[in-house]
């Protein structure tokens, strides 16, 4: 692919290396396809409504908040149908518990599905029936009892209720291959989300009453390796849960698994379980976002018991709390909303909808902007711009930087709590009852920047600079992602 541009003057010649469509389609995992929110698709939808630029929007039975996963022309969610028990029934298994629970809802029965749509009609395929669970059983009001996303690859779905089950499901014939039980208690319902690894599934099991990782075979899910959480100081056993899913990154030659728990920022390693290193955070608990990595540096942001944003470097071992720390920083810290990392900038929501640029190498906060809403989705990278959804269904599109430029607003119909997904051209959108395929149905997308060449994403581009009265070339290389603000298109081939 080559693009040729000028630039006040000068004449650039780019090579932009070759992105497969394949590669691009799929999003197999919670935070797409490196677990960071980053996506490679060159064109996205820049605007949209109930009535604009919606390829197909389906209902779907249940609820959960687990984002969409697809490969190919699958896609796949888990939901829940919850039978809610009488106000006494629900009262006296709540006053068992011995803690309390916000805004409660107790179910006495529910049926734990994975459906599955077509990706390119949206037509129902299939709707699995995983799990029965008898017994009651109760979420907080922002929480689902099919939270936590799937992770899907060649032939397999693996999906994680927490204390309720997990289960491998084939996704040719929708039965199920396996299924394994790791009981904890949530006290407010599932939240982490497993990964893959390898030949392994790791599930995260953090509950008020124990805490531990571990690694299924994922052929068979038998328990390869299971390893507890460091100490807690809390005393009071909700302060003990957490929700995160854990990231495994390359540093220095040595992989790692970073997970957060309450209190506890760990590292491990993802082929034994062994724990590398560990930060302390003090008295957090309900961790929920998922750290992100890039520039050397981890990025793990922490909720309730003190929220507060982390920068450490991941070359460790033992307790690096003294050591490893690059910088901290807890004004308007994301507790549901997980950070998203471009190039060497960071950008979060939180809660409350006040969205943040920070330098990810100095901690210096380059802008701070207030959004409408509150969120719980995670934003995303791609396309060379940067999406936050809020819960009342309103996303901002804003451009990558640190000035902050807004591009769009749009809104939709629902509760929207689940993050996205990107395959190929469209944002696949879940909200408490529909699935939406957006896309862009006209040049709206190309024309935001008239013929400016705005970002170029995907692996290092080779540019050629000079002016053609000169005939002289300079050759450079920049990195994956590629400003060029005042750049105006000539011609592409």
């Amino acid at each position: 692919m080559r693009f040729t541009y000028t630039v006040a003057g000068f004449f650039l010649l780019i090579l932009v290396p070759f992105i497969s469509p394949a590669a691009a389609a799929d999003w197999p995992q919670f935070r797409g396809p490196r677990g960071q929110g980053h996506s490679d698709a060159t064109e996205l939808p820049l605007k949209w409504s109930e009535t604009e630029n919606i390829t197909w929007k389906v209902p779907v039975e249940g609820r959960g908040w687990s984002s969409p996963v697809i490969r190919g022309n699958e896609i796949w969610m888990t939901t829940a149908l919850a039978t809610i028990a009488k106000p006494e029934v629900a009262r006296q298994k709540l006053d068992s518990l011995g803690f309390a629970v916000p805004s409660p809802e107790v179910a006495e029965r529910i049926v734990l599905k994975a459906v599955e749509f077509d990706r390119e009609s949206g037509r129902l395929i299939r709707s699995v029936t995983l799990l029965k669970i008898d017994k009651l059983l109760q979420i907080c009001e922002v929480n689902s009892y099919a939270s936590p996303t799937p992770v899907i690859e060649a032939g397999r779905l693996y999906c994680d209720f927490g204390t309720m089950g997990t289960v491998c499901l084939d996704t040719a014939t929708g039965k199920t291959l396996w299924e394994r039980h790791l009981p904890v208690e949530h006290q407010v319902g599932p939240g982490s989300s497993p990964i893959l690894y390898g030949k392994l599934l790791v599930l995260v099991r953090d509950g008020c009453d124990v805490q531990y990782i571990a690694a299924l075979d994922k052929q068979t899910g038998d328990i390869v390796w299971k390893t507890p959480r460091p100490p807690i100081k809390g005393t009071y056993t909700p302060y003990k849960k957490a929700f995160s899913t854990p990231l495994v990154i390359d540093h220095g030659g040595r992989r790692q698994m970073v997970s957060m728990g309450a209190q506890w920022i760990v590292s491990y390693d993802p082929d034994t379980g062994k724990e590398l290193w560990r930060v302390d955070t003090g008295q957090s608990f309900s961790n929920t976002a998922r750290p992100v990595f890039g520039n050397g540096l981890v990025f793990v942001s922490t909720a309730f018991g003190g929220s507060e944003l982390f920068a450490i470097r991941p070359d460790g071992r033992g307790d690096v709390t003294d050591t490893h720390i690059s910088w901290t920083a807890r004004k308007q810290v994301p507790q549901m909303p997980s950070p998203l990392l471009v190039e060497n900038l960071l950008y979060t929501v939180s809660d409350g909808g006040v969205a943040m640029c920070t330098d990810a190498v100095t901690g210096k906060v380059h802008w701070t902007k207030r959004l409408s809403g509150k969120y719980y989705a995670s934003p995303i990278f791609g396309a060379g711009r940067i999406y936050f959804f809020s819960e009342d269904g309103e996303a901002t599109v804003i451009r990558p930087g640190n000035k902050f430029v807004e591009l769009t607003k749009n809104k939709l119909d629902g509760r929207f709590m689940a993050s996205a997904a990107v395959s190929g051209r469209a944002l696949f959108l879940r909200n408490d009852t529909h699935l939406y395929r957006i896309e862009q149905k006209n040049d709206t997308s190309r024309k935001e920047d008239g013929k400016k060449l705005d970002v170029l994403l995907g692996k290092p581009a080779v540019v050629a600079v000079g002016r053609p009265e000169d005939k002289m070339w300079g050759l450079y290389q920049f990195p994956s992602l590629f400003r060029l603000a005042d750049g105006v298109l000539l011609g592409n081939e």
